[in-house]
């Protein structure tokens, strides 16, 4: 983990030297448009700090990053006429760009996005989902 990374897009973002439409500028986070949106006011939410997954940040840059998160899954409301959001990350699978962000989605009932972006599954029984909590329970120790 580093600061800044300068081969990094989201680096450089944050640096401003690279163009992106911001929408939060604070010593700790910077949060932008995504070029590639879900939905028009899809935002990303990044650290300043280089670092490529939530699991790696660490437990500092948890508060200012997810404060922020959750001021632009408010704001997306109003300035969008939404009537909620959806807020994500990815660590490493289908993470586009190797540097934590978190995307914060306007959300209208009947927008056509289902659920997540993935199909669901079942539990094959109530011992199957009893089996799989413990064994969470078990790594989180």
């Amino acid at each position: 983990m580093t600061d800044a990374d300068p081969h990094c897009l989201f680096c450089r973002i944050a640096a401003g030297t690279e163009a992106a439409d911001l929408v939060l500028d604070t010593p700790d986070v910077v949060a932008f448009l995504d070029t590639r949106p879900v939905f028009k006011g899809h935002t990303l939410v990044i650290p300043r700090q280089h670092v490529e997954t939530i699991v790696e940040a660490p437990t500092t840059l948890v508060p200012p990053l997810f404060t922020a998160v959750q001021r632009i899954a408010g704001a997306v409301v109003p300035a969008f006429d939404a009537q909620g959001s959806f807020v994500a990350t990815n660590s490493r699978v289908s993470q586009s760009v190797p540097h934590l962000h978190v995307h914060v989605v306007p959300r209208t009932k009947g927008d056509g996005l289902r659920g997540f972006f993935w199909p669901r599954t079942k539990y094959s029984s109530a011992e199957e989902a009893r089996d799989y909590a413990g064994r969470l329970r078990d790594a989180l120790g």
